[in-house]
């Protein structure tokens, strides 16, 4: 196939080496975990059926080496085997996360007539059997139909050969690069060992209408391969991309205990199971993140993109008004804090809609001594909007955790507070004129009092944010889906 890739360009492509010698494939990393290829690469006979599961016989995957004498990217086996069903197509789960190499985006445009992709693989050339390094080729879509794709290359060397079976072939597109199509079938006209061939031409099978697919089965070891113990702060918000009564959901960040942070993207399938689809990691052990000690998430810009508010260690208060795969942008100090800042007394934080505007953008703060304030507007009025909604109250103090939530169908948003000894209120529409009543959802002594952190957010419906995810003390992590007035329905265990 085509040309000798460079190190590190193409660094997604994987190569499977199925058995004993009995064959090789090539294949993408779609996941740290999850690697896709032709499902016929492990059929016993052309044409017969792969079953799901363990592979049955021994399979080592390279990701990440471009030259194959080398000892750069990971090896790792593969465990489990999960078929499309109908389609040429396997995912790959391997035995431990791929690291270093950032896996390939699953593009969702069908392949046009006349476009261009480039297809990467590991399998025969014109002139070596066991090429040791990664090629790569042009090729041009011809003719489609509803799961396949023709591909012709744009020159006599750049051909599909044994070996590259599962390869990917991807387009570039908004600056990066994604998958369009995996290799099923080739003449292999041009491929040494196979010089009587005059038949031309290349089958790939689609991807772009089983993106949701790939998704879903790749998010299934997304969550489990976190401590979640180390989980410090947790908010949530349209971060990437979607919007309420969209397709993607809530995004979740996520402050750990040795100051890293990570944003874990939202699904853009619909399995409760499984609500997140990729880990970012945006920040490394040590950051300024060691400093955060109150974090959510909201609307601050106007612009369709959430951002977060933070309270740190020292009382600054800084409203950041984006959050994406890269980090943090455009920070806003709300509060300096002088040598001794009354902004360190502020034990809890969360922004939601409480005013008439439709922005998630009013903060509510939870002091030491028990009081409640409101801040209208942060994202154009900073911290001048003050309201006072509670006095200094000894029992306030035993709130545990707080968030913003609409789960009341009231005209503004409502609150919920964890106490400290498992009992859960729902404080529905609150306002600037403050409390409206209060609707229990977790008794005294319930065994919400093991929650170590508490958020909500629109993983499920995505409709309102209504979903309370939780923490817990053993590590676990699960939320409560379209949580109302007449409590929770149900709870999917994420983690545990």
């Amino acid at each position: 196939m085509g040309d000798e890739v460079k190190d590190g360009t193409y660094a997604f492509t994987a190569k499977l080496d199925v058995g004993s010698s009995v064959r090789s494939c090539s294949g993408a990393l779609v996941e740290e975990q999850w690697v896709i290829t032709a499902a016929s690469c492990f059929a016993d006979t052309p044409g017969a059926k792969v079953v799901a599961g363990a592979p049955k016989q021994k399979t080592t995957v390279t990701v990440g080496r471009a030259d194959l004498t080398g000892k750069a990217g990971t090896v790792a086996d593969a465990v489990e085997l999960v078929p499309r069903e109908g389609r040429d197509l396997v995912m790959v789960k391997l035995a431990k996360p791929v690291t270093g190499v950032a896996p390939l985006a699953v593009g969702t445009d069908a392949p046009r007539k006349g476009e261009q992709l480039r297809v990467a693989g590991y399998g025969r050339t014109e002139t070596a059997w066991l090429p040791n390094r990664l090629h790569s080729a042009s090729f041009t879509v011809g003719a489609t139909d509803g799961t396949t794709v023709g591909l012709n290359g744009k020159s006599e060397s750049d051909v599909v050969c044994k070996g590259d079976a599962g390869s990917p072939a991807f387009r570039e597109k908004d600056g990066r690069l994604e998958l369009a199509a995996v290799n099923s079938l080739s003449w292999q006209k041009g491929c040494i060992g196979n010089e009587g061939e005059t038949r031309e031409g290349v089958t790939d099978v689609r991807v772009d209408d089983v993106a949701d697919w790939i998704q879903q089965v790749s998010s299934r070891t997304l969550l489990p391969r976190a401590n979640w113990s180390n989980a410090m702060h947790l908010a949530s918000g349209y971060f990437t991309g979607g919007s309420a009564g969209g397709q993607r959901h809530m995004d979740l960040f996520v402050v750990w205990k040795d100051g890293s942070a990570s944003l874990y993207r939202a699904a853009d399938h619909h399995d409760r199971k499984y609500p997140f689809s990729r880990e970012h990691k945006v920040a490394n052990a040590g950051s300024f993140w060691t400093r955060a000690r109150a974090v959510t998430g909201g609307s601050f810009a106007g612009d369709g993109s959430d951002g977060i508010t933070v309270r740190w260690s020292n009382g600054k208060v800084s409203t950041y008004t984006h959050l994406d795969e890269k980090g943090v942008h455009d920070e806003k100090v709300l509060f300096d804090p002088a040598p001794d800042s009354y902004w360190k007394r502020a034990r809890l934080i969360t922004a939601g809609r409480y005013t008439d505007n439709a922005l998630r953008d009013d903060l509510l703060v939870l002091w030491e001594n028990g009081s409640v304030s409101m801040y209208t507007d942060v994202g154009t009025k900073g911290l001048k909007g003050w309201k006072q909604l509670h006095d200094a109250d000894k029992s306030w103090t035993n709130a545990a955790q707080l968030s913003s939530g609409e789960f009341t169908g009231k005209k503004t948003a409502d609150l919920v507070i964890r106490w400290k000894d498992g009992d859960t209120t729902i404080f529905p529409g609150v306002d600037t004129d403050g409390f409206h009543g209060r609707t229990r959802i977790r008794d005294v002594g319930s065994p919400w009092k093991n929650a170590q952190v508490l958020n909500v957010g629109a993983f499920a419906a995505n409709v309102v944010p209504n979903d309370i995810l939780i923490r817990w003390n053993d590590g676990n992590l699960s939320y409560y889906p379209g949580v109302d007035v007449k409590g929770t329905h149900g709870e999917v265990q994420l983690v545990g």
